[in-house]
This record gives structure tokens, sequence and C-alpha cells, in this order.
């Protein structure tokens, strides 16, 4: 049984990466002591506590443990901590087979490998989780959740409420060996009435070895939070007495402590740990496959809920590129080359995407893109085949655009992208948005809409591609901070000031595309004007002069339909307008575009917005309470 702390929550517009190997690290170097049999233990309160261990940013405070940063003088945001207990735990008996009893709160195991304590291969965990992960199947931002061998939870709850305003829960594990449950008890300690649990049917014998750590873990992530641990008691059966008395059956197994993982809890580690563990040149084949069966678990439930994508063996592709050859590269991205290939069974021309595992935004990229891009079919987005990872490389598998990017045909002095096509691209690339933000269950910012991501088909039907930097939101919410990642020229100003990226960013991102699409030229170029250096500031001038198509292509040699260039570029400036509450949506593009809708009035001069930097107030940081920690939000206007 465990007292602990929720936390009321100050969303953060700071995005650091976390190290995330660091707890795990820590967390596989606690037992060296010899096992005993029987374990019972009691912390009413924590003054320094003999027999338990803190590691990381954990730390004893005011009769409890603090888990994560709460300090006013430094950043308490992607904040990791630990505390277990120095005794091991003897989960069952090889002996009797018989598995040990125990009751009490939050269960957090970790495994021994051999001589040393190394990363986890088999894992038992509850989660208290207050951030909803959909590519993990999370539920909602506020549940509980049974994971056993995996990152996505066996079982869960929602909680109906929130867990991040500040008060106190009581919270316990126990598990039944004659029934083989596994059960989680939550309750309010202020209000008992109000109490949640969850069962799960599991034998632990089959999921974790005769040894095992008990403890628990929190982050913050990229938001802030605190987490404090109040009480924790601990109790296990005598497995020696059951070996003289297996008549009598067989109960109750393991437990661990209660602990509350706000933010993302221990099980976020793991998911972190799989998505960026770092190859080194001399890494081992085993490795090599351990890391491939890891990015399986992560994509294997997108998989069985899409159909299409499959997973290619390697040699299938070499085969279909001719080894990778260089005659069939198509082009070299940020974190790979791209090759045409032809895949013989069923015969199909495909566009081949090689990301290197040297590359850890790249194998982030390749996670998100296959677990995105497998929901989504429409006839503007690029269709993924399938994927291959195996050998030094990760592979996605596309289908086969014939006319490239739209990237490619603006400045190829050889080729002109006739005026219709372009106003066709338009059209596809905002119908392709039209789909992801509004259309799709959950709504999908791309976050990197730009020409060399528009692929034109044989007819030049825009598809959008390239989803490794894109994010699921529920419709109506706003999506978190995150480390700033897309292309210089194309990321909305607010989005470049707090990292949080919205479909009003995918939004400036597209004006600035078809702004390029109208006057040939990139958002950004050195030029002998200095007034024509930026896109948007230029051709915003000349609309307020009234001279809007002085910016047209010149190479068009005036083979356009001036009414549509009109609504083309002044729609452009409205999608860039740099208040993001005045642009239009999507939907509202399309009206305009295709004349359903009049032409809105901008303001002559281009508006210049004005950001105000986050508040943090820190007295309310620095104050804290020995019963319950409470952290006021404040923001800026």
């Amino acid at each position: 049984m465990a007292t602990l702390l929720l936390p009321r929550m100050i969303l953060s517009s700071s995005r650091t990466p976390l190290p995330p190997t660091l707890l795990l690290v820590l967390l596989f170097q606690l037992v060296r002591v010899m096992i005993t049999d029987a374990l019972t233990f009691s912390y009413p309160s924590f003054d320094a506590a003999e027999g338990i261990t803190p590691f990381g940013n954990a730390y004893f405070l005011d009769g409890g443990i603090q888990l994560t940063k709460n300090q006013a003088d430094s950043s308490i945001i992607n904040s990791t901590g630990a505390v277990v207990y120095g005794d091991p735990v003897l989960l069952w008996d090889k002996a009797s087979a018989s598995v040990r009893d125990s009751n009490g709160g939050a269960l957090g195991l970790f495994l021994r490998s051999g001589a040393n304590w190394t990363a986890p291969k088999r894992i038992v965990a509850v989660e208290f989780d207050t951030f909803k992960n959909p590519e993990y199947n999370d539920s909602s931002a506020n549940h509980i959740g049974i994971d056993i061998n995996r990152i996505v939870s066996v079982a869960h709850r929602d909680l109906n409420t929130s867990i991040r305003d500040g008060f106190k829960l009581d919270a316990s594990i126990s598990y039944n060996s004659s029934t083989e449950n596994l059960t989680v008890f939550l309750s309010n300690s202020s209000d008992p009435k109000r109490n949640w649990s969850l069962s799960y049917g599991v034998n632990l014998r089959d999921c974790l070895p005769e040894k095992v750590a008990v403890g628990f873990s929190a982050a913050t992530g990229n938001e802030t939070e605190t987490h404090k641990i109040l009480s924790w008691d601990f109790s296990s059966t005598d497995l020696s007495r059951r070996r003289q008395k297996l008549a009598l059956g067989l109960r109750l197994a393991i437990a661990a402590a209660v602990v509350l993982l706000c933010g993302l809890c221990s099980m976020w580690f793991i998911r972190k740990y799989i998505c960026k563990k770092v190859n080194s040149r001399g890494m081992e084949e085993d490795d090599e496959e351990e890391e491939d069966k890891a990015i399986d678990v992560l994509v294997s439930d997108a998989m069985q809920r899409a159909s299409g994508p499959r997973r290619f063996p390697y040699s299938v592709l070499a085969n279909a590129t001719n080894n990778f050859a260089a005659e069939g590269k198509l082009g070299q991205g940020g974190f790979g080359e791209v090759y045409t290939g032809v895949l013989l069974d069923p015969r199909l021309e495909v566009a081949i995407k090689k990301i290197s595992r040297d590359s850890q935004q790249g194998r982030k990229e390749y996670i998100s893109e296959i677990i995105i891009i497998s929901q989504l079919r429409h006839r503007n987005l690029v269709q993924l085949i399938g994927y291959c990872h195996k050998k030094d490389d990760l592979l996605l598998v596309y289908e086969f655009m014939p006319n490239r990017s739209l990237d490619y045909h603006l400045y190829n002095r050889h080729k002109l992208l006739a005026w219709p096509e372009r106003y066709k691209i338009a059209l596809g690339l905002a119908s392709a948005l039209l789909y992801l933000h509004e259309e799709c269950k959950q709504c999908v910012i791309h976050r990197d809409v730009k020409p060399s991501n528009v692929m034109l088909d044989s007819e030049f039907n825009a598809k959008l591609g390239d989803f490794g930097l894109a994010r699921l939101v529920d419709h109506g919410c706003d999506s978190p901070a995150t480390v700033l990642m897309g292309t210089r020229g194309y990321m909305a100003p607010e989005y470049s000031h707090t990292g949080k990226a919205s479909k009003e960013s995918d939004v400036y991102s597209f004006g600035m595309v078809i702004l390029e699409i109208a006057c040939g030229r990139k958002p950004i170029e050195e030029r002998e004007e200095k007034s024509e250096v930026n896109l948007i500031e230029w051709v915003w001038e000349l609309y307020g002069k009234g001279m809007c198509l002085a910016a047209v292509d010149e190479r068009l040699n005036l083979k356009f339909d001036e009414q549509q260039m009109q609504r083309l570029m002044i729609v452009g400036l409205w999608c860039a307008h740099p208040a993001d509450n005045l642009r239009p949506s999507i939907r509202q593009v399309i009206h305009v575009l295709n004349c359903d809708a009049p032409l809105p009035k901008l303001p002559c001069k281009m508006p210049v917005p004005i950001y105000y930097p986050p508040i943090v107030d820190l007295y309310n940081l620095a104050s804290t309470s020995s019963d319950i920690y409470s952290l006021t939000s404040t923001s800026g206007g």
C-alpha cells in the first residue's frame, strides 16, 4: 500500500530530449545482496529511510520521496527519478514452482541478465498515465494500465477524472497466484468512495524470472509536473515454508509498492529507449535482432489495425533495387536516400527510402511514419506499401511517383510546369490537408508541408508524403510542445516561438507552398533587392500596392488564368498571415479556390505579431506542503 500525491500540471513550451537510458541503467545496478525468502517492510513516512536508494533526480523531502525535481531555481521539465528497495524479491521457487504472494502498491520490476543488470527483455509494470499516446493505444490522458513484456497495455481503465489536480491517492497492487490475478486498486484519500480497480489474469511465472527488483520511477517528460510518495508498505510470503506445505496450495505472489508515474509512466522510458537507442559501429548481430524485435513491438498493433502495409524481407528490397545501385538513386533526404525499384510478386514499381540506423531522428521518423500513415487512405496521400528493418538500415516502401516532386518541376530549367497543373496541384494538396485535419478519426498535424514532400503521379495529381514528423492530436485539443522540427521558410512564426504545431501551422506552410507555386521562387532567397529576399513580405508589399501579379513566375510568360492566379496568391497570403487566429481553415481555403466563396480582404501592410514569453510562477513553484503539492499555472497574455 502506498500514499502518493498527484500533480497539478503546467504545460511548458520548452522541449529538450531526455536521455532515456539513464534511469534504466541506474535501475539495473540495484541488487547486490543475498536473496531472502520473505520480504516485508513498512514506511509510513520517509526521512532518508534506510533500505531505500534514490536514483536520478529522486530525493527525500519533508517526510516523503520526491521522485522528480521540485526546485524553483532550476527547470523541472525533463526530470527523471527512481527509488528502489535494497533487497530483491524472490518471485518464485524453481524447486517447488511456487509463486510468492504479496500485496502492496506500485509495481516496478526490472530483471537481471547474467552477472550484470541490463536493459530488460521481460517486464511487468503498472502505469498511472496522464498523457495520451495514441500510437501506443492509450485510451485517454488519465488511465491506469498493465504492461506485460510489451509497450502497449494488455489491460487499461479510464479514470473518468483528472489525476493531475494535486490531490492524494492511495494505490495498491496485489497478485494472487491461486487465481493468477493481478489487481490494481486506486482510491482518493479524502474520499475513499471514489475508487477505481483493474484486474488481469496472468501467470507471472511465465513472464518473469525467479529474482526481481521492486521499485518505482517517474518522469516529467516535456510537461512540468511533480511526483511525491508519502508512504510505502510491502509484504510477501515465505516460499521456504511453502516447500514444506505444497499440499495447502499456492497463494499470493509478488507485488511492489505503489507509485504514481505522472506525465509518461515508467513504461515511457522503455518506449523512448526503443525509439532512441543508439547503435554503435561495433554493435553485435544479436543486438540488432533485439532492436528489430523492439521496433516490431511498436508497429505491430498499427499493422493489425491497418490493411495494406506489410513487412518485406531485406533480400526482396535489395533485389528490387539491384542492391541499391547508384543509378537507381532518386534523391537524398535529411535522414536517408531514396531509390527506385521493381517488386516482382506482384510486379510493381516502387520508391524505397533507406534510413541509416546511425540517425536517431531517422529511427523516430521511421516508426512515426509507419504508425501514422498506415492508418491513412486518401487519393492525395502517398501510399505506404511496406517497410523493413534489417541489417544496418530502416527501409520504407512507397508507391512510385513518376513525376517526382513539386520542387523538381518548379526549379527545373529544362521543364516548365504549366499553369493548369500548378492550380491542380494546389487544390490536391489542400484536399490532402482537409483529410488530415478534419476527416480522420484523429487530427493529423503534418509539420513538414513543403514542395519536396508533395509528390506528383503520372497525371500531375498532388500526393503529400513524408509523415516522419507528423503528430496525432484529438480533434479540438491542443498539441503539446515538441522539439522544433521542420524546414526554414515553411514554419509558422508561432510554432518557432512555442514549439506547438497545429492545424494553423500546417495552413501557414500550405500558404508558403502555394505562393511558391505562383511565384516560382523559394520562401527565402538572396536577392539584390533586400525587399525581395523574403517571399511573404515581398508579395504582401505588392498586394498593398495593388500589384500582386508582378510577383508571378516569369517563366509562365503570362500564360495563366489571371483570376485563378490572383485567388491563389491572396489565399497564400491569407494562409501565411502572421497571426494564427486570423488564418483560414483548410476547408475555407478550398471554398475560395473553387470560387465558392469570396476572396478575403487583407490589410495593405503585413501585420507584425507580438508573442509574449511563457511566465512561470516561481512563488508557487517554491510553495509546497508536506500534505499536498500544488503548482499553479500562469500564462502570458
